[in-house]
């Protein structure tokens, strides 16, 4: 005969299985979900006097898992009073898991390529942000893309017309030379360049986007460039054309990667570059699949994180 006893134990022993079942269950403990990974492929120490800690909560708050920190040369702090080599690297070295950093020199300083050298040899994952007055097919961008070929690391370059890496018509020629470096494009005159009729001195276009740009087609004819989404030049190709920017992501879904380099202290709302971009990202990638390359695995493809 089964008593009330017997009935209960058994109650007991049910419940208590149940409960040891759905804890081995993917969220069945109402635990958060692993983060996103995100990649932000171009960030700054000390950005216009933003302090460390400012950096990380900033990082923190738009959900990036793992930040690319790019050094300023011993001049000009990229005009932005970035700290250099050092700066990034002891950061790093106090948060590996969400820093990585690359090395970098003024372009056309004697000391450049020793200088890069001595960086990579500690660590750096790449050569960058090239921001210096020369033009992007010169010799002495073409000793650093030397030295990353040497390294098998890639180079962020800042292109803006009439200022920095000049002569943009005339990049597919290092590209061609060094076909084992990869290059990623960031800035102004990279951005405005997705639109064919592109007039060069105009470094924020409003207009509609005629496809088959300078940018357009060195993304599609070179295995080696990539694309950096970052700042308000990668925001401004967002916003001015979506339908075009929408079949954009889509052909060039495979080089196309989210950076921010906004110097913001939030990590949120309208005055937050890198938050719209990101949110951008999102709503204007063909699908999850191409969201999550942008976001996350060209980076990590690239970098070989």
């Amino acid at each position: 005969m089964t008593t009330h006893h017997d009935l209960s134990r058994r109650e007991f022993l049910f419940t208590s299985a149940c409960a040891l079942a759905a804890t081995a269950l993917p969220g069945a403990d109402n635990s958060p979900a692993p983060p996103e990974l995100i990649i932000d492929i171009h960030q700054h120490t000390n950005y216009s006097g933003r302090t460390d800690e400012q950096l990380i909560a900033h990082q923190k708050a738009l959900g990036v898992t793992t930040t690319v920190l790019l050094p300023a040369g011993r001049f000009y702090g990229l005009d932005a009073g970035c700290g250099g080599n050092d700066t990034v690297m002891e950061l790093t070295r106090r948060h590996p898991r969400s820093f990585v950093y690359f090395a970098n020199e003024v372009a056309d300083h004697p000391d450049a390529l020793k200088v890069i050298r001595k960086y990579l040899r500690g660590g750096a994952r790449g050569i960058g942000e090239q921001k210096f007055r020369v033009a992007c097919d010169s010799p002495y961008l073409e000793a650093i893309a030397g030295l990353a070929r040497d390294f098998a690391v890639p180079i962020l370059m800042h292109i803006q017309h009439g200022r920095y890496n000049t002569d943009y018509e005339s990049f597919h020629k290092v590209l061609e030379k060094f076909p084992k470096v990869n290059f990623i494009g960031h800035a102004q005159t990279w951005w405005a360049n997705v639109d064919k009729h592109h007039d060069q001195p105009v470094l924020y276009p409003k207009t509609a986007v005629t496809a088959g740009g300078i940018t357009d087609r060195l993304l599609r004819d070179y295995p080696n460039m990539f694309g950096d989404l970052s700042a308000g030049s990668g925001l401004n190709f967002q916003r001015r054309d979506e339908e075009h920017a929408r079949a954009f992501f889509a052909r060039h879904q495979d080089k196309l990667i989210m950076g921010t380099d906004c110097d913001d202290r939030e990590g949120a709302g309208a005055k937050c570059d890198g938050a719209q971009i990101i949110a951008g990202v999102r709503r204007l990638a063909p699908d999850r699949a191409a969201e999550r390359k942008i976001l996350y695995g060209n980076a990590q493809r690239l970098l070989r994180l």
